[in-house]
């Protein structure tokens, strides 16, 4: 089985229109579909590829490339980690925010809604925090907020309050647990796609995702040359507004700043106003691609 489909690889790639001689980074290396690509169309260019996921850093080992580092690290140390490779300037990133399904396949993750696993969710093991230690914990308050805003569910004041309910008489340990908890106040006809909005949520604390993307793409700005490329590919609404909003106005939240004499202060200028997606004949091969937004920023 293959680890994982890239999305819309031919645009990511093309996107980045990509010099053999430049120095390039995947953020987020995944199964390495994007990369693998990239590669192809280096002669003695650089790939600098992220991943905080072990099971990344097998793949990774498995190309046989000179042109390939690979950093076992979230890209919200992004500078650090090209700074430690002697790389302080680059040609273009390359990030595809999706999870991959290698990852979503593994029910031991405890990412997917399918199957049976842990409550885990972490994509760096390393990490004390997991899903179940979440929703054991935090208060209904708390909780309210996170599936309210990471899941953008309707009914969040209600699911907190199940989850609080349901862990009054037994802890939760299980992907199941938390489908039972919920199965109640899920809308029929619905539960899948709302069981994914729920999952989404805490996977997105666990992870502190928002905070490593923001972190990210201001990194991305000051890192990335005159005339190079930011291709992003985002699966939900949230990060696709923080990846706009950056690329638009130079900051995740807010409006653009000016100078003195009213120039906007920006670093990239946005290549495509609206994000391409996937074309349906993709869409029918690889269901995931269906909620890709792919947008290209170009460094001023």
């Amino acid at each position: 089985m293959e680890y994982h489909k890239p999305v819309m690889l031919r645009e990511c790639v093309e996107a980045l229109q990509i010099n053999p001689k430049g120095t390039y980074v995947d953020v987020t290396f995944g199964g390495g579909g994007h990369s693998k690509e990239i590669l192809k169309h280096l002669t003695t260019g650089r790939l600098i590829v992220f991943d905080q996921d072990e099971d990344a850093r097998r793949e990774a080992e498995k190309i046989e490339s000179s042109s390939l580092t690979f950093c076992q690290a979230n890209f919200m140390y992004l500078k650090k980690y090209l700074k430690l490779n002697g790389v302080t300037q680059v040609d273009g990133i390359l990030a595809d925010l999706g999870i991959s399904s290698h990852q979503i396949d593994s029910p031991e993750r405890g990412f997917s809604t399918r199957f049976d696993g842990p409550l885990d969710m972490r994509m760096d093991q390393n990490i004390a925090q997991t899903a179940a230690s979440l929703l054991n914990s935090l208060p209904e308050a708390e909780l309210h907020k996170l599936f309210g805003m990471y899941g953008e569910l309707k009914n969040a004041r209600t699911v907190a309050k199940e989850i609080v309910n349901y862990r009054a008489n037994k802890k939760f340990e299980r992907t199941e647990d938390l489908k039972d908890a919920l199965r109640a106040v899920a809308p029929r006809g619905k539960e899948n796609k709302y069981f994914a909005q729920v999952f989404q949520a805490l996977r997105i604390v666990v992870n502190n995702e928002m905070k490593a993307l923001e972190d990210f793409l201001h990194q991305s700005g000051e890192v990335v040359k005159s005339g190079g490329r930011l291709v992003i590919m985002s699966y939900h609404s949230l990060e696709d507004r923080m990846v706009k909003n950056y690329i638009n106005k130079g900051k995740v939240f807010g409006e653009v700043d000016k100078d003195f004499y009213g120039n906007e202060i920006k670093p990239f200028e946005a290549v495509n106003r609206k994000p391409i997606e996937a074309r349906e004949e993709e869409i029918e091969k690889n269901p995931r691609a269906r909620s890709a937004k792919l947008r290209i920023g170009e460094k001023l």
